[in-house]
């Protein structure tokens, strides 16, 4: 079963989150520091981390920054603050959810099973081909013209549905659900961002193609003919 690291300074919280996702069937591991969490992600990796924002040591946001540099695995945020911007400050830096404090363990549990489900492959894929693009969901690469793109995982996510479905216009809710981002999360915006730098990395390898396409007040779609 996917393992969960828990990293919270409140042993109370902790003890409920542990509870409810043992309940579920997932393994736990209980950290108070995000320093330790940073290393132990590093020594024996887990499936997805549950990130308390308010750490003694650093702060949930500033530990997700040291995370994503070598690690893409999902992130839940922990945190008493409920104000849009650090919603979408902490989606920006790399995290997949955020949770207000007071919260029901049960809805965590939920979300956590939400977000595994759309990262975690169910059983081994082969590569497909898509015009000039050959996805290859095992090891989670795209190439581009025969080029390895250097995506986050965000941008995998939103470059393999795109490419899923090709003339299809996607709306920047539908694309968000994809990433497995909550839709309340006030982050629709910001898959422009994610789409921009996506195509700044095509355009490195073929500068006068644009396969994604801008649909305006619709949203985004992949076009061949235009690869």
């Amino acid at each position: 079963m996917p393992h969960i690291l828990i990293v919270e300074d409140e042993a109370a919280i902790a003890d409920t989150l542990i509870f409810a996702l043992q309940s579920e069937g997932f393994t736990t591991t209980w950290l108070s520091l995000a320093e330790q969490a940073l290393a132990e992600q590093q020594r024996s990796p887990a499936d997805l981390l549950i990130l308390d924002v308010g750490l003694p040591d650093i702060s949930g946001f500033e530990a997700c920054k040291r995370l994503r540099r070598f690690s893409e695995v999902p992130v839940i945020f922990l945190t008493a603050r409920s104000e849009e911007i650090d919603r979408v400050v902490g989606l920006e830096i790399g995290a997949d959810d955020y949770v207000v404090k007071p919260f029901s363990p049960r809805e965590v549990a939920a979300r956590v099973k939400a977000i595994l489900k759309r990262v975690l492959p169910r059983e081994p894929l082969a590569a497909t081909a898509a015009g000039p693009f050959q996805l290859d969901r095992e090891r989670v690469q795209i190439h581009y013209h025969g080029q390895l793109l250097n995506l986050t995982r965000h941008e995998f996510r939103l470059l393999q549905t795109l490419l899923a479905q090709p003339q299809r216009v996607f709306s920047r809710e539908q694309l968000l659900d994809g990433l497995g981002v909550a839709l309340e999360a006030g982050y629709e915006r910001n898959i422009d961002s994610h789409i921009k730098s996506l195509r700044a990395k095509l355009r490195l390898v073929a500068a006068a193609a644009e396969p994604i396409q801008t649909h305006r007040g619709l949203g985004y779609s992949y076009s061949p003919s235009h690869s």
